[in-house]
């Protein structure tokens, strides 16, 4: 009988059932807490609290881990920063995380790295749900509350508040309860195995290569239509970088995109022009007014051929943004209406988001450069060079290489012309924010307020 059953409506989670425990600060309490950890059982339910909304970068401020047996434990990182000792305990235990991909690369920085992984989120998305954060699967799979008001949390300032702490531990007190039930549903959808190797693909995932232009990613950029301008941008938002860096402050703090692009669009060329921009006037801003003026002079006196272009920001080797295409290759056009299409049928008999069936980027280069002969098995080494994992490969190859041998067959009615790629303010899933310095994407937990 789930929680709901026995009282009546949903359970709020105000308490670790075990109490609040200790926060792990010296390498005594990280010792004994490894050792206590070696000795529980199963799988271990793990998170990690970052600040990027406040701190510069991704790394973490709070780790917390519980497993049967072992209760929960809570680890300042910043205290002991090297958690090797607990991944040589947790060796063969499978961790359990919501949203992976944002907690284990700064899980790796401290030591941990896991070899097995059940991804809550994922699995979420796999089954269909509309909406997955741990929340609201906690409280529509188990029936429980979290509360979530502490998501925006300066999670780098020391001590942490008990009300944060509780909030930390509340967050993997039901993710092994989660994680089984989960499972449970895919088994029944027949999913485990699409499941297990999307695991193992978060697992082998490597870093996102740096963006040869990160300052392109600059909230608002579109508004600003000169060379000049946008190196204006350039030089702001690198000379913010840097300042952000060295102060380890998230960058948004040091100055808003806002006000980047409104000099961009301005020129300010002294302290007069420079604070009738509103964002020029926060604390942090007007420390490095000369800074700021000199950034702009630069790109003021800037010769011709070191100006940007107004063009840029696209994947190297990588197709023209897709709404470009009706116009440069109709062609290609038709076979990306056409593939998208059937991917979308395919994802909609399966119960699940389009993204997690074929990545929208995958789809867009097969479908600009498809293999001379576009039969399934062309289609199918295709889409494994791009990362295609074979549950993947096996429901889509067919269908798609017979959309790209015949796109007006497969989706006669398909509004080429609709075609859009995600631009500057429409970051796509995988993308850092406007203000992330190129170190991961913030999580759900690193929201500034």
């Amino acid at each position: 009988m789930s929680a709901s059953d026995e009282a009546g409506g949903i359970v709020p989670l105000l308490e670790p059932r075990d109490g609040l425990p200790p926060v792990v600060e010296t390498e005594a309490a990280l010792a004994e807490a490894t050792d206590r950890l070696a000795r529980g059982e199963g799988p271990v339910a793990v998170d990690a609290e970052r600040a990027s909304g406040y701190r510069y970068g991704q790394r973490a401020y709070l780790v917390q881990l519980r497993r049967a047996g072992s209760g929960t434990v809570l680890i300042d990182p910043i205290a002991c920063p090297d958690l090797s000792g607990v991944d040589s305990a947790l060796r063969d235990a499978e961790a359990v995380l919501h949203a992976a991909s944002q907690d284990l690369p700064c899980l790796a920085e401290i030591g941990y790295r896991p070899l097995r992984l059940f991804d809550t989120e994922l699995a979420g998305r796999l089954l269909g749900y509309p909406r997955v954060a741990l929340g609201t699967l906690v409280e529509e799979v188990l029936g429980f509350h979290l509360e979530k008001g502490h998501s925006a949390a300066d999670w780098s300032a020391r001590p942490l508040r008990e009300e944060l702490l509780r909030y930390a531990a509340l967050d993997v007190e039901v993710l092994t309860d989660l994680r089984d039930a989960l499972a449970e549903e895919l088994a029944e959808q027949g999913k485990t195995e699409w499941a297990r190797q999307e695991f193992e693909a978060v697992l082998a995932a490597r870093p996102a290569p740096a963006r040869p232009d990160p300052w392109r990613r600059t909230s608002g950029i579109h508004r600003v239509q000169s060379r000049r301008g946008l190196a204006v941008v350039r030089e702001l938002w690198t000379t913010r970088d840097r300042i952000a860096r060295v102060a380890d402050l998230s960058p948004r703090r040091v100055l808003p995109d806002t006000a980047i692009v409104d000099a961009a669009r301005s020129y300010p060329a002294n302290h007069a022009q420079l604070i009738k921009i509103s964002g020029f006037a926060g604390r942090q801003a007007r420390r490095h007014e000369k800074e700021w003026l000199a950034a702009v002079a630069r790109a003021r006196a800037s010769a011709d051929h070191e100006l940007p272009e107004t063009t840029g920001g696209a994947v190297p080797n990588g197709p023209p943004p897709a709404h470009r295409w009706a116009e440069r290759d109709p062609a290609a056009a038709e076979r990306l209406a056409a593939a998208r299409a059937v991917v979308t049928a395919l994802a909609t008999d399966s119960r699940l988001p389009v993204e997690n069936l074929l990545s929208p980027d995958t789809l867009r280069r097969l479908s600009w450069d498809p293999p001379s002969v576009t039969d399934e098995p062309s289609v199918a080494q295709a889409l494994a060079s791009y990362g295609a994992r074979p549950w993947q490969i096996e429901l889509t190859a067919g269908p798609v290489a017979l959309a790209l041998s015949n796109p007006k067959a497969e989706a006669p009615d398909a509004d080429v012309a609709s075609l859009k790629d995600p631009g500057p303010d429409d970051p796509g899933p995988d993308d850092p924010g406007p203000d992330d310095p190129g170190l991961g994407e913030p999580g759900p937990g690193d929201a500034p307020p």
